[in-house]
């Protein structure tokens, strides 16, 4: 079974039919846990579907396969107040999930750019252009994202089309440019210190990373790339909490 298969297969009988019994069949006995919601091991993952409510729901946008990783694009109802956009990480390893990275924000109705957080192309439509993607997204991840060159900006991105959908900002760089000018002045300044992971299929690359937005945060930004620009991005920004329900932080 394909990776991106096993996935979805596993966390539709976890978080959809929320089987506990799911756990014993899909998750390996060392399963390695980074979220903040459930302890380390396939016992915190049973705990945490075991715990699910009856209106629990996932409603996916997109899913990425990229080796042994899988990502998971998508809104959940249940885990809290209301609607969570979340951004999940599985590695799979012996046809089983054996370790989970997740960021998990708030859904917003209302956004600048008229966007949701999770709308837009969901299907995979250029895989022969997976490792140019990659490399394109990897420099300009170290140059622009952590090195902070934003002249260097248009060398990655497109300037005739750069649809946006974080809630708070408009399209193209001048769009992005007014919102993190007002994050400034909250004393929300954008800095990455660290680029862990790239997850690249196809026109879409991931960029899991930390660093500062006012706080420490993991940053989780996914872009979507035509003709060798980025041409659309999609990203979820999470407070690092100071405990965490495990010892094996976020990344």
């Amino acid at each position: 079974m394909k990776t991106k298969d096993l996935v979805l297969k596993a966390t539709g009988e976890l978080f959809g039919d929320k089987d506990p019994s799911a756990v014993d069949r899909w998750v390996s006995p060392d399963f390695r846990q980074h979220s903040t919601l459930a302890a380390d091991g396939p016992e915190g993952l049973r705990a945490l579907v075991s715990s699910l409510p009856a209106d629990f729901r996932y409603d996916g946008a997109r899913v990425l396969a990229d080796g042994d990783l899988v990502v998971l694009h998508g809104v959940y109802h249940g885990f809290g107040a209301g609607p969570l956009v979340a951004y999940d990480i599985f590695r799979v390893a012996d046809g089983k999930l054996a370790e989970h990275w997740d960021v998990l924000v708030p859904l917003v109705e209302d956004t600048v750019s008229g966007r949701s957080q999770t709308d837009g192309p969901t299907e995979v439509r250029d895989p022969g252009a997976t490792e140019a993607n990659r490399a394109l997204v990897a420099e300009y991840a170290e140059k622009v994202l952590k090195g902070a060159e934003y002249a260097l900006a248009t060398d990655y991105t497109s300037t005739e089309t750069y649809l946006q959908h974080n809630p708070e900002a408009g399209d193209g760089l001048d769009g992005f440019g007014v919102a993190a000018a007002k994050w400034a002045e909250q004393g929300k300044n954008v800095v990455y210190t660290a680029i862990h992971r790239l997850i690249a299929e196809g026109e879409f690359v991931l960029v899991q990373a930390e660093g500062e937005f006012g706080v420490p945060v993991v940053y989780y930004d996914l872009f979507r790339l035509a003709d060798g620009k980025i041409v659309e991005h999609w990203d979820a920004i999470q407070e690092i909490p100071a405990q965490l329900p495990h010892g094996n932080g976020l990344f």
